[in-house]
């Protein structure tokens, strides 16, 4: 177990956290660490045993929206721990609140099954995930924020022009990672990162690398920190 990546789940349905506990049994070097219904237990849990990875509900036993609460006591208690929120909810709100909260990842729970462990792998090797739809509505959403880095206002339609990869790699420029390290987190070549990079460039109306790159480090300073 000690050379296993340990994932606490917190999720208060028995049967959804029972199947997903499932799915990362299945996997060879993955674990759960602990199972939590509500806020108590999961704190509980985190002093026990420091997991790699936390899975968590937004809407938990112990009040609407707790998950999102929760977010910041988990931090507070175990410092900066990826957190990937599983989800009922599909509305656009939920995503961005989590996200601004401090989580990492967001992931609907109607999805396919084999989405669940691609989440989590992509959130434990890139530091971020979210799915298509999200990534392109979050991104459309917040895109304009800043008046100093704003890209003109007909770039905010473009932004659902995103594929998903060209949405991880704009989060990832702005984490501050150079193409090379890029690259490396999405097992990509360099070279196929310039594309994605100077596509997005083109399709937000960007001039510049450098613009681009000061648009998405401001960007994500303001939404994911």
């Amino acid at each position: 177990m000690d050379n296993k990546t340990k994932i606490l789940i917190v999720d208060d349905h028995p049967a959804m956290c029972r199947g997903i506990a499932q799915l990362i049994a299945n996997e060879p070097d993955l674990t759960v660490s602990g199972e939590a219904a509500d806020s108590h237990e999961a704190l509980a849990a985190l002093r026990q045993d420091t997991p790699d990875l936390v899975m968590l509900d937004i809407s938990l036993r112990d009040g609407d929206l707790a998950g999102l609460d929760l977010i910041s006591q988990i931090h507070s208690l175990a410092g900066p721990i990826p957190i990937l929120i599983y989800s009922m909810h599909d509305e656009m709100e939920y995503a961005i609140r989590a996200l601004q909260t401090g989580a990492r990842g967001y992931l609907m729970k109607q999805a396919p099954v084999r989405h669940v462990i691609m989440a989590l792998r992509q959130l434990l090797e890139t530091g971020v995930y979210v799915s298509e739809q999200v990534g392109r509505q979050f991104l459309q959403h917040h895109v304009g924020r800043n008046q100093a880095t704003e890209p003109p206002d007909d770039s905010r339609d473009a932004m659902a022009g995103l594929s998903h990869r060209e949405t991880e790699v704009f989060l990832l420029v702005g984490k501050g990672l150079p193409p090379r390290k890029i690259a490396a987190e999405l097992n990509i070549s360099a070279k196929t990162v310039e594309s994605h990079r100077r596509n997005i460039r083109k399709k937000l109306h960007i001039s510049s690398a450098s613009e681009m790159m000061q648009f998405a480090v401001d960007w994500t300073r303001r939404n994911c920190s």
